[in-house]
């Protein structure tokens, strides 16, 4: 468990007496600094509690007598130290200043370690400071004032420092004075009635013609900081005002500033400054104020601070500015950042009537981003675009139609041609410039927020793209033998490299931007003809130059290859892949053909052993389910690596791709085929299209009612397995695999679970007097199991789907893509789930037989009304018709609920994946619904008998559609890095036996608790600032202790992973949660209840407020009064709530502690 600074204060107080006694040069001032950060820490962090002293084993006050115990240590070093010590001592304690004033502190009362209430001998520290003061040179006086300033928080009540502040304000020493006037500001900020004697000081001081200018502006900056209430702060700003008519124009630079900065600090008076800024913003002012105003303005703007200032007179000043091209540069950028902030809330108050208003406004800001002066030009884009998707929306919403469309449309040229203007000099004079491909980045993810917003521009933004892309080839074919002079050594592709093509990287920036954009344009459903043919024509150009190297070339072709694309093409033809049709021919023939150019350039940029760029295509290929490239691309990178680890990880992939490529050649026979025969006359070194040629020439058929299905089925069932016992071998300490095994599991369950449900319809009859005579003779029995199997396979598929919701929610960080398509597993593995729970319980009446009724988990209305409530909260808002017309039907109320994960994980867009599942999921209610009719209408043998053999061919149907949806990997699984995680540290509430969790029977346990947040990224776009954590326990989680030490596996350490508990605490966990966050309930209780085999668990909540985003403290009380005399363990689970609202669920990394109920002493 990692200790707080609590904990560490006599460690560190002991390391500064010794830094500072030593007589090694530097080393004192190496302490110094050394605990300047420790401080710093320190003052973040809240006041120990009993509690968390009990758990570090501290005395109550311990640590602020030890915090006492630097300060004075540090105190006696300023005073008897030379300048340089004090000069460092310093420092330590304005750093500490500047992390107080940092906006994560403002608004809170400070409580930090120079807080009054942690410093108990304030009177001494100060006493000996100022012995300093009395006794010192001019500086050393300076850096004591400095010092009283730093203290404000325990100094600003001593009227000694008061009067020694007040009367430095008056000496003649300049250093003196400044530094007094430092200290005077640092008081104001936290003290009222000491603002009114230093206000009236510095009116004298800055008006007097006599007292030098730099006191002078000293004194004006002074202003900024006397804002402890609005009285004072308006007083203070009322009297910055009227001096202004009396100062020099060098003052009033200064005196704007710092009265913008106070009236930051209040809204009625940031409506004065504004109007006071705009004010100066004349031409008839100095340039120089005009600057001054102006940067005040943007401070103000870009604060978000007030928007209702906004006037007719503000946004035409600023205009001019903006197109005025003989002012400073800067200026034209603020005053555009500031406009752009103005029309902003112009436009939301706006009616829409007046929206042709803006055309001026918008004119000038497109007139910048032509502009020649890039850094304008750039930023005018921005804004342009910004802007202009802002109108659109906001015409969209009216019914006068989208008048603002011709300005999209302008938009997206002009940053085209911008792009080419910032690349052009690369390109013809071979230069190099890193901030330049970060520009075209940056214009690059501005042209996909306009297609996220728009998506009807994708076919126009695909056509710019191209026609860049054909700029490219064109520079490169006209200055070839002039760039090859003027580099020494032949251009390579290697991204981390220097000497790398400027043209190779503009591809590859391309092509994430086409990938990207694809997928927005899929994920609105807006993919048309239009969209193929332009993706089509840009993959042409490519793959028509020679300039490009193999991995670009690849990357390139599966933009075709992408499941966008694909699932296109098909859904739009209205036909499956039959391999008997015309269509599927076609469609097939386009694969293969695809399929043949990609495997090709992955067998040349293997053979170029660029190892890295191959493994980074194959990752790709399977991210857009290309499994056979992936597949070819891992077999030969695993004989190329030395590491027993990263073998293993190839092996594994390698595994995982080619069972994934023989499932997918199944749907499609004639694919695999003519990928076998062009393997032969290509001379692959792969056996993949071998096998599968010779699987293929025994008899492969179409009817998932042949045992041909089932076998395969087995065979991937194995293939998985494989994949995931080499995956499991690799050795890591830090459970650098968790997700890929995790996901691997749930895959491998979900095969083997469709393996058996295929299984068993294969060995049931589907015809009507088959079921006839298997429902009344002595196979009763049987079939009935058979009926059972099927049923209880629903149970598990729902099971799979939670897991596929847990795994979504457990690791933080993770990108949305990925999310997204785990999200599509979980709805095509819930269709699943749905069909076999449906299908059979209603078509036959048998099926009531094989539930138990008296088992409410394994109920038939369980089930029902579990899968049920599933399908309205996954696709309610994708299909709200057919989930209405079923749930009227089954007479179930419609009440979808929102929850914190929904709308991360689970809220999905009718694209290419969800487009074919909801098809499916169509189908499947459609014929629930047609069954249950015909069911309802007659009770006779022959029509039951009839109804049971459509729900079997329902249902064999349904699985047919499924194994033709592609299957994607998630990009996260190729992220190998730490499990994301927690450890939870229990310690006995009991003082006296900290250390040990034993109580007597009838007693409950009283725990105090550390939870520590483990491998979290930090590089997160959000913070973690609160976690909650579940402990429970049972009777039959009865657990032994060898030689007093708590023996328990962790997570993974056993090889698998308990799933099922981690789901239904996380069920319960994040209940608790929304519970908490509708204030319905405290963040700890208590409670008892049956789990499914009878045994009573109980449970308690805790809630931590995390320091740094890292470890928090709680408590927690567990009912385990009725535990008989033994060992038990404690199992756990917890969350955290990010700062943007989000629920994410973390994994245990540690194993939950082991209590003891002893047996009473006797007395």
């Amino acid at each position: 468990m990692e200790r707080i600074s609590a904990a560490c204060a006599m460690e560190w107080s002991i390391e500064l007496e010794k830094a500072l006694r030593s007589k090694k040069p530097g080393q004192a001032i190496e302490g110094i600094q050394r605990i300047g950060k420790r401080i710093q820490e320190w003052s973040k962090e809240p006041k120990p509690t009993v509690a968390v002293y009990n758990m570090f084993g501290l005395v109550p006050g311990e640590d602020r007598l030890f915090a006492n115990t630097i300060l004075l240590r540090l105190t006696d070093a300023f005073r008897f130290g030379d300048r340089e010590t004090r000069v460092s001592i310093v420092k330590v304690f304005l750093l500490e200043l500047k992390s107080r004033d940092n906006k994560k502190m403002k608004g809170r009362l400070y409580r930090g370690i120079l807080s009054k209430e942690r410093v108990q001998n304030h009177v001494e520290l100060l006493k000996r400071v100022k012995i300093v003061f009395d006794t010192g040179d001019v500086e050393s006086k300076a850096l004591a004032l400095a010092l009283f300033g730093c203290w404000a928080p325990f100094a600003k009540d001593s009227a000694h420092i008061r009067y020694l502040i007040l009367s430095s304000m008056i000496s003649s020493d300049v250093l003196q004075v400044q530094a007094s006037l430092f200290a005077a500001g640092c008081f104001c900020e936290l003290v009222g009635d000491f603002v009114p004697v230093v206000l009236e000081m510095l009116v004298n001081m800055v008006t007097s013609s006599e007292t030098l200018l730099a006191i002078r502006l000293a004194g004006t900056r002074v202003f900024a900081k006397m804002g402890p209430s609005y009285s004072v702060a308006s007083r203070a700003y009322k009297t910055g005002l009227n001096l202004l008519d009396s100062l020099d124009e060098v003052l009033v630079v200064t005196m704007l500033v710092s009265l913008t900065k106070l009236a930051s600090k209040s809204t009625l008076l940031l409506l004065e400054q504004v109007d006071l800024l705009l004010l100066f913003l004349g031409q008839e002012k100095d340039l120089r104020l005009q600057a001054t105003a102006l940067r005040c303005l943007h401070f103000i703007f870009m604060r978000g601070g007030v928007y209702s200032s906004v006037s007719a007179l503000g946004i035409k000043t600023l205009s001019r500015i903006v197109d005025e091209a003989d002012l400073p540069l800067s200026m034209q950028c603020e005053a555009l950042q500031i406009l752009h902030k103005m029309l902003l809330y112009r436009l939301h108050n706006l009616p829409q009537d007046n929206m042709l208003e803006l055309f001026p406004l918008l004119t000038t800001i497109e007139n910048s981003a032509e502009s020649f002066i890039m850094s304008k030009s750039l930023l005018a884009i921005h804004v342009l675009a910004d802007l202009s998707m802002k109108l659109s929306r906001r015409a969209e919403m009216g019914s006068g139609g989208n008048s603002f469309s011709p300005l999209l449309t302008r938009t997206i040229s002009i940053i085209i041609d911008r792009v080419i203007l910032l690349v052009k000099p690369l390109l013809v004079l071979c230069q190099a410039g890193a901030g330049v491909l970060q520009e075209v980045q940056s214009l690059l993810s501005l042209l996909l927020s306009l297609v996220r917003e728009h998506p009807d521009l994708g076919v126009s933004v695909l056509d710019k793209v191209r026609l860049f892309i054909e700029y490219l080839v064109d520079v490169h074919e006209r200055k070839i033998v002039t760039r090859q002079e003027c580099l020494s050594i032949p251009e390579v592709f290697d991204f981390k490299g220097e000497n790398v093509g400027i043209s190779l990287k503009l591809a590859y920036y391309v092509h994430k931007f086409s990938v990207s954009c694809i997928e927005i344009i899929n994920e609105a459903g807006a993919i048309t003809t239009q969209v193929v043919d332009k993706v089509k024509l840009l993959v042409q150009s490519v793959h028509s130059c020679s300039l490009f190297h193999w991995y670009v070339l690849i990357m390139y072709s599966m933009l075709m290859h992408s499941h966008s694309m694909w699932s296109y093409v098909v859904h739009n033809k209205k036909e499956s892949c039959n391999p008997n049709s015309d269509l599927n021919s076609s469609l097939c023939s386009d694969l293969v053909e695809r399929e043949f150019f990609t495997l090709d350039c992955a067998k040349k940029l293997l053979a170029e052993r660029d190892n890295w760029s191959a493994y980074k295509a194959g990752t790709f290929a399977a991210c857009q389910g290309a499994w056979i490239t992936a597949a070819f691309v891992f077999e030969q990178l695993t004989s190329k690596v030395q590491s027993g680890s990263c073998s293993c990880w190839l092996k594994s992939l390698t595994q995982f791709a080619q069972t994934e490529s023989k499932f997918q050649f199944y749907p499609i026979a004639q694919w695999g085929f003519s990928l076998a025969d062009w393997s032969k006359i290509n001379e692959f070194p792969v056996m993949l299209f071998q096998d599968f040629s010779n699987e293929l020439g025994q008899g492969a058929v179409e009817n998932i009612h042949e045992p041909t299905y089932n076998e395969m089925l087995l065979q991937a069932y194995h293939g998985l397995c494989s994949s995931r016992k080499t995956l499991e071998s690799i050795a890591t300490s830090n459970k650098s695999f968790c997700f890929q095994r995790w996901f691997l599991a749930i895959r491998v369950e979900l095969l083997g679970t469709m393996e058996n449900v295929v299984k068993v319809l294969g060995a049931t009859p589907i015809t009507e007097d088959s079921i006839n005579n298997y429902r009344k003779c002595e196979k009763k029995d049987e079939y009935l199991n058979c009926l059972r199997q099927i049923t209880q396979s629903s149970f598990r598929l729902n099971r799979l789907v939670q897991e596929y919701d847990l795994i979504s929610m457990s690791f933080i960080g993770m990108d949305s893509r990925s999310s997204k398509i785990i999200s599509t597993l979980a709805l095509s593995c819930f269709l699943l789930a749905f069909a076999t729970g449906f299908a059979i319980l209603i078509s036959d009446p048998l099926a009531n037989d094989i539930l138990m009724p008296c088992d409410l988990e394994n109920s038939k209305n369980y089930l029902q009304g579990m899968l049920v409530q599933n399908v309205i909260r996954r696709l309610w808002h994708l299909d709200q018709d057919t989930i209405s017309h079923l749930c009227l039907f089954l007479g179930v109320g419609v009440q979808p609920k929102d929850n914190f994960h929904e709308s991360r994980s689970q809220r999905l867009n009718i694209s290419g994946e969800e487009r074919d599942i909801l098809d499916v999921c169509n189908y499947v209610v459609a014929g629930i619904v047609a069954l249950k009719e015909e069911a309802n209408r007659k009770k006779n043998e022959e029509i039951l008998s009839q109804v049971t053999k459509d729900g079997f061919q329902l249902l064999l149907n349904t699985i047919t559609k499924w194994m033709r949806i592609p299957f994607r990997v998630p990009t996260y699984f190729f992220k190998i890095r730490p499990c994301i995680g927690s450890e939870l540290f229990v310690f006995n509430a009991d003082a006296r036996n900290s250390n040990q969790l034993s109580i007597l029977p009838g007693f409950n346990l009283s725990l105090h608790l550390c939870l520590q947040l483990r491998n979290l990224p930090p590089d997160l776009p959000f913070g973690v600032t609160r976690s909650y954590c579940i402990l429970y326990s049972s009777v039959s989680f009865q657990d032994c202790k060898e030689n007093g030490e708590t023996k328990g596996q962790s997570l993974w350490e056993n090889r698998t992973l308990d799933s099922d508990n981690l789901i239904r605490m996380n069920e319960k966990l994040l209940h608790h949660v929304t519970e908490c966050s509708t204030k319905k309930t405290t963040n700890s209780k208590r409670g008892r209840e049956k789990d499914i085999d009878s045994d009573e668990i109980i449970t308690g909540f805790a809630c931590f407020d995390l320091i740094d985003a890292r470890k928090g403290f709680s408590n927690c009380l567990l009912d385990v009064s009725r535990f008989p005399v033994g060992s038990y363990r404690i199992k756990w689970q917890s969350c955290c709530i990010d700062s943007q609202g989000s629920y994410w669920s973390l994994l245990p990394l540690n194993a939950g502690p082991v209590f003891t109920v002893q047996k009473p002493t006797a007395v």
